[in-house]
């Protein structure tokens, strides 16, 4: 074996907490036999970088004597448009004595234990972090590349091709190359056999003799690794041999040690020619020694993992020598517009960049050739590709601040995916003196809103400090909010600049009140309900800015109102006290600043649809993709389900390809009636932790399939029940439910399980009954033009004011229109709002203004309602649109014609 340097283990304590990092690979599939393979594919060449790619720096701050946070807006051109997105790009100067950065590994230092990124940077104190390498998501939670913590090997690199590793050398050098594995057993009688690496889930090798990572090979784990098998699903029945202070103390042929590794020892794990080599030539009672290099495939000399302070595996490399690189490894299942993560440094390899490009609701996310053009843009000579899609996670200790916070929201929220490690930065400044102190605290607040302000500190070295003890004075300018001990109050609508004084300290900030004019909806998360006495339901409230900010609404803030019963809001929770003579629709109506939305509760509510427990229509399993299998059927329920029954969908998509749907479906192609009118609907989920996406599909009345969204994401085991807002789909009713299903989309597939039982019980539609056309009056109404009648489904009647037709638009008068369909309207003389509740609609109107809130969300006609002779005349295109009614005009006689 060809090495320039080793480390011998001897059962030391320090080899024994090592682990080099595991296999990196790309397009992961389980074969038949079990195994992970890897997908080579050939290198991909990377395309031009696009000349209409721009870079903007929006701003920076500092988080730490030497780490700089640094906030980019990218512009890009994608099919002929302009798309935009943020990046965030933590700056680590290696010159600076007191900043490192070092690998975060699962729970406790472990592998096979993962957590999440932000778990991971409060458990070793990092003051940022981001999300690291590869992992097979199926197998125990070990990086495919590999790894070196504090100087110590966790994982080796996997023999894959194209897999490139960053590292920081003792000596603060960074360096980013392809790496492979080096070792070798020595028994006492002096017998060898190479290692094929330490800390290895199975995996499939590329460009050796071997297909399975584990036959005819000898591993270590060491006690680094947590999980009880080493590794599963390996193909191979291993012999193992514990090795405690360089000492063999046991040796199991044919069968595993029933143990987990043991504190300070390592259990040698050996298949085939391998294990005839154990059993030939080990003896128990007898020394073992064992070395090991890593060795650089660019210049093929070894390297002593002891010079390293850290390495952290990547996937392909994306810039060399401050250009674009080709692509080292075939990027087809990483492709798309994503989340990304990537890592660089400077060409002087002062600076190393951590790099994390944004996909949510305030960012389109990358292509791979686009961030190679983000990165040459910003500074970085040689770079590579983490973990990004799903798994990207960044989080960032603001100044001042005590601990962590995530920069940004994920693909999937605020939610971080437990990962199996990650790069963390780390400070060893010693505590200086008061350099600065900012204000903490929201820089938005509602009217109404009350939230606690404080004074905190940092030192000469950018690191948090202590200044409560100064008891600072508080004081607000602007008459916007108003504060006290650092408590504020929200007053009216406006900004207001906060000051805090502590000695000859001072520190200041600007807080914006928002008006209902600053926001463009107001939603409730539960848009319908009961209506019986004593029933309560939660009311969580949330305004959506007009920048897109979604911002929780303290119910300090709203006002409600109640038509068709008493009731109160505490706490969050809306509570019916009783119930009007004759009423079966009752609205809870929420009001912020003029802004309001509403909660339809009904006698009707929450009607008992399908629980399995009698089921008498077939059940059946279905697939758009060749390939793909399951099951669908009505089984026993499991946890607390127990004694009831569910029904299961069971799939297997491994075999499968593209986008792929796995079906669950319910009475042939016919589906299961739902007889009225919906509002939503709820389910109870056992849900397989798959981050497949889950949905439903309708037929409505007209024959349209609608799809409905049941959860975007599975990211829960166990049961939940899931409750589905209906009202935005358009379903005309009476409907049917047809199928139950699990979507493996294209985009981001190796992060999602292939295989997975997802179980559905408790199926429920609110039904309203005056919700839409099913349970709302029907009828026919006439008017004309300049005549005070009105023809209500054949009787004439007459009215106070006539319709009339202005600048092209023609104005109805809207009390009978409401009188005649149902529903109600109520005026508001101060404000000179129209408030107008049909069914499940809560209609707001204003005299003279074209916008208008329909169920919580702004919209605009083309005119506005005017007032005249004491009544309220709306535009009839508004009527045919907002409130579901159908209009016919006859120009001959100047007749409208209205009909439900």
């Amino acid at each position: 074996m060809n090495k320039i340097s080793t480390k011998k283990m001897s059962g030391t304590k320090k080899w024994i907490a090592a682990s080099l990092a595991g296999v990196l690979w790309i397009m992961p599939v389980v074969g038949s036999d079990g195994i992970l393979q890897i997908g080579q594919g050939s290198s991909s060449i990377a395309e031009a970088a696009d000349s209409a790619f721009s870079v903007t720096k929006l701003g920076e701050e500092v988080i730490t004597s030497g780490a700089i946070m640094m906030k980019y807006k990218f512009t890009a051109a994608r099919a002929g448009k302009n798309v935009s997105g943020l990046a965030d790009v933590i700056r680590v100067d290696l010159n600076n004595p007191y900043v490192s950065l070092d690998v975060m590994t699962g729970k406790g230092g472990t592998l096979t234990t993962r957590q999440s990124t932000g778990g991971m940077a409060k458990e070793t104190g990092a003051v940022a972090a981001v999300n690291g390498d590869y992992f097979n998501t199926s197998a125990e939670g070990a990086p495919i590349g590999g790894q070196v913590s504090s100087g110590i090997v966790m994982s080796t690199p996997s023999q894959l091709n194209g897999m490139y590793a960053f590292t920081v050398t003792k000596d603060r050098k960074p360096v980013i190359d392809e790496f492979s594995f080096e070792g070798m057993a020595t028994a006492l009688d002096g017998a060898q056999y190479p290692l094929a690496g330490i800390n290895k889930s199975a995996y499939n090798p590329e460009g050796g003799s071997s297909t399975y990572s584990h036959a005819h090979a000898l591993y270590i784990y060491t006690d680094a690794w947590t999980a009880l098998q080493r590794p599963k699903n390996s193909s191979t029945t291993p012999t193992e041999v514990l090795v405690e202070n360089g000492i063999i103390t046991q040796i199991s042929a044919n069968a595993a040690l029933p143990m987990a590794v043991p504190k300070g020892a390592y259990i040698l794990r050996a298949h085939g020619l391998a294990a005839q080599y154990v059993i030939a030539h080990m003896v128990v009672g007898q020394a073992l020694e064992t070395s090991y290099s890593l060795v650089s495939k660019t210049t093929q000399q070894s390297i002593d993992p002891a010079s390293l302070q850290m390495m952290i595996g990547g996937h392909t490399i994306l810039v060399n020598n401050g250009q674009a690189a080709t692509f080292s490894r075939s990027i087809t299942s990483i492709g798309g517009y994503r989340a990304r993560t990537a890592l660089g440094y400077s060409q002087d390899g002062r600076y190393v960049y951590v790099i994390a490009a944004e996909k949510n609701s305030n960012s389109s996310g990358l292509s791979l050739t686009e961030l190679q053009s983000f990165m040459t843009n910003i500074g970085v000579w040689k770079g590579l590709n983490l973990d990004g899609g799903g798994s990207t996670t960044m989080v960032d200790r603001p100044l001042a601040e005590m601990s962590t916070r995530l920069t940004f929201n994920t693909e999937y929220g605020t939610e971080q995916r437990s990962v199996v490690n990650g790069l963390g930065i780390y400070t060893t400044a010693p505590q200086g003196e008061v350099k600065g102190i900012k204000i903490s605290g929201s820089s938005v607040l509602l009217i109404g809103q009350q939230a606690a302000y404080s004074l905190k500190g940092y030192d000469t070295y950018y690191n948090p400090i202590d200044v409560a003890a100064g008891n600072p004075a508080w004081s607000s300018s602007g008459g916007s909010v108003t504060v006290k001990a650092g408590q504020a109050t929200a007053v009216k609508p406006g900004t207001a600049t906060l000051k805090a004084v502590s000695g000859a300290a001072s520190a200041s900030t600007t807080v914006t009140v928002l008006g209902g004019n600053d926001i463009t909806s107001l939603t409730l998360g539960t848009a319908t309900g009961p209506l019986t006495v004593g029933s309560s339901i939660s009311v969580p409230v949330t305004a959506v800015t007009k920048s897109g900010i979604n911002i929780p609404v303290p119910n300090s803030s709203l006002k409600w109102e109640f038509v068709g019963f008493k009731g109160s809001v505490q706490d969050g929770k809306l509570t019916v006290d009783s119930i009007n003579s004759g009423v079966t629709t009752g609205y809870a109506i929420a009001r912020y600043d003029g802004f309001s939305t509403g909660v339809v509760l009904s006698t009707g509510a929450a009607t008992p649809w399908e629980n399995f427990e009698n089921v008498t229509y077939p059940l059946a399993f279905t697939t758009n993709a060749a390939g793909v299998t399951g099951t669908a059927a009505v089984t026993a329920g499991s946890a607390e389900r127990a004694g009831s029954k569910v029904l299961s969908l069971n799939y297997d998509m491994t075999a499968g390809s593209g986008k792929m749907y796995a079906y669950a479906q319910l009475n042939g192609t016919t589906g299961k009636a739902i007889p009225a009118a919906a509002t939503s609907m709820s389910v109870d989920v056992m849900g397989d932790m798959s981050l497949n996406w889950l949905r439903a599909e309708l037929v409505d009345n007209t024959g349209a399939t609608v799809y409905v969204d049941l959860a975007k994401v599975i990211d829960w085991n166990g049961w939940k029940k899931l409750n589905i807002d209906l009202s935005g789909y358009n379903i005309k009713f009476p409907a049917s439910l047809k199928r139950l299903y699990v979507v493996n989309v294209e985009e981001g597939q190796d992060e999602r399980a292939k295989t997975g039982v997802v179980s559905f019980d408790n199926l429920s539609f609110t039904m309203p009954s005056l919700s839409s056309d099913a349970g709302l009056p029907t009828a026919s109404v006439s008017m004309t033009i300049g005549q005070k009648s009105i023809m209500v489904s054949g009787t004439k009647k007459a009215i106070e004011v006539a319709p009339i037709m202005m600048n092209g638009t023609t104005y109805v008068p809207i009390k009978y229109v409401l009188d005649a369909f149902g529903g109600s309207a109520s005026w508001d003389a101060v404000t000179k709002k129209i408030m107008i509740l049909r069914g499940s609609k809560v209609l707001d109107l204003t005299l003279g203004k074209k916008d208008f809130l329909l169920n919580g969300m702004r919209k605009s006609a083309e005119v506005a309602p005017l007032l005249m002779q004491g009544r309220t005349l709306v535009p009839l295109r508004l009527v045919s649109e907002q409130l579901g009614l159908n209009v016919k005009w006859e120009q001959k006689t100047k007749t409208v014609t209205i009909e439900s």
